[in-house]
């Protein structure tokens, strides 16, 4: 249940990101790897028989901490300007 879980949150954050980048491409270039979350996010849902489980582990460890400090600044920076 734990590897679904995971990998659903995974296509909502490149969901959410596909939609950013359509109403406001500027803010999304702020996100570093925002190509490769999407892309990522593509393969989780269209290709998922192929995923392989230590990709999803990477992302974890690697991309989730980063895009977390990212999205965290982006909100301070938001706040700030209210």
């Amino acid at each position: 249940m734990l590897r679904p879980a995971v990998e659903r949150h995974f296509e909502i954050i490149g969901e959410a990101l596909t939609r950013l980048k359509r109403r406001d491409p500027s803010l999304t270039e702020s996100i570093h790897d925002h190509v490769q979350i999407i892309a990522f996010r593509n393969v989780l849902i269209h290709c998922y028989d192929t995923i392989d489980d230590r990709r999803v582990w990477d992302a974890i460890e690697h991309s989730l901490p980063a895009l977390l400090r990212e999205v965290e600044a982006l909100l301070r920076e938001s706040d700030q300007s209210l």
